[in-house]
């Protein structure tokens, strides 16, 4: 691990002006910086520790929302009250992610944040796009049974890894960001990057920003909604295929709908066309395997990850069938 330096900050202004320094990052839970500090992946000079800015928050918006400061813990997010009844999909994505301990330590900011978890991205000795810009892609030509088919360049199919913002992503969450110049609110489907010619850019934060919250609408039919996590063990283990899921049935049809993918793209995976193939149709076998098709139809799969396209498939049918069966 290279030296480096330590301070924490006092509030948000410190934190953003202390992080503007060259070589300064930010450390929260630091599931994965120091991981990565660990690897050489990282080798930030100065660590600026926001652990104790008062971000610890959940607090029910007017209207109906949500509002979860950035330093929430993954295990208090995930047993809140609020999320548990009105967005259930989020508590159940968080609790099958990580261990007991991690989730004890993770927090929300942190885990938008989350890098990929590809092999060669992690390994310093082989050629990585997205560790260092224009040196190859190992996993293109290598192997790459975890790696995306969904959102894919010829420059990277690294998975995005997190399992919160898959659901996060099905509902509409609104990330907030204060930086130099004030704070904005930025959609998450909007926050994230595909890899394009430029897989180094995961997210359109700009340096020195800080996450300081994550905002829910309010989303009634919400409260029907499921995640499902297809992965090769029981536990603590990252998704081969996921699927985030809720369903506005009235009068027996599909009303509304929500539907996100993980484990099969390059960012979480929203898919409107899959949305599109549900609303109007009568819950069902039929209408949930049209949605599936329809949300796969781009995918790109490589010689190790194919079955993944079957298998999003498949976890995005048992995922529809469990939200419809679901009890509000």
């Amino acid at each position: 691990m290279h030296p480096f330096s330590y301070r924490q900050a006092s509030d948000e202004q410190a934190a953003i002006g202390a992080v503007g320094q060259p070589g300064a990052m930010f450390l929260a839970g630091g599931t994965t910086l120091i991981d990565l500090m660990k690897l050489d992946v990282q080798t930030p000079s100065q660590l600026i520790d926001i652990t104790p800015l008062p971000l610890t928050k959940i607090t029910e918006l007017p209207g109906g929302g949500v509002s979860i400061g950035a330093m929430v813990r993954n295990s208090d997010l995930a047993h809140s009250e609020l999320i548990m009844t009105r967005y259930p999909v989020l508590s159940e994505a968080l609790l099958s992610g990580a261990s007991p301990q991690l989730r004890n330590m993770a927090t929300t900011g942190g885990n938008l944040l989350q890098r990929t978890r590809c092999y060669y991205f992690r390994d310093v000795t082989t050629p990585c796009n997205k560790r260092e810009p224009g040196s190859g892609c190992s996993a293109i030509d290598g192997y790459h049974r975890i790696h995306a088919v969904l959102g894919t360049s010829r420059h990277c199919i690294a998975t995005h890894p997190s399992d919160m913002c898959v659901a996060l992503t099905a509902l509409d969450a609104v990330i907030l960001a204060r930086g130099a110049g004030g704070e904005r609110r930025i959609p998450i489907n909007d926050f994230y990057l595909v890899p394009g010619d430029h897989p180094e850019r995961e997210n359109v934060l700009a340096p020195g920003e800080l996450i300081t919250a994550v905002e829910l609408p309010a989303m009634p039919f919400a409260a029907r909604s499921h995640y499902r996590k297809v992965r090769d063990r029981a536990s603590y283990a990252f998704a081969l295929a996921s699927a985030a899921v809720a369903l506005d049935i009235q009068g027996g049809a599909i009303h509304d709908a929500r539907v996100a993918l993980g484990g099969v793209g390059t960012k979480p995976w929203r898919s409107h066309d899959a949305e599109k193939a549900l609303i109007g149709k009568a819950p069902g076998p039929d209408a949930y395997r049209a949605a599936a098709e329809a949300a796969l139809r781009g995918a790109k799969p490589h010689k190790d990850n194919a079955f993944k396209v079957e298998l999003a498939k498949r976890t995005l049918v048992r995922t529809l069938t469990m939200t419809a069966q679901k009890t509000v």
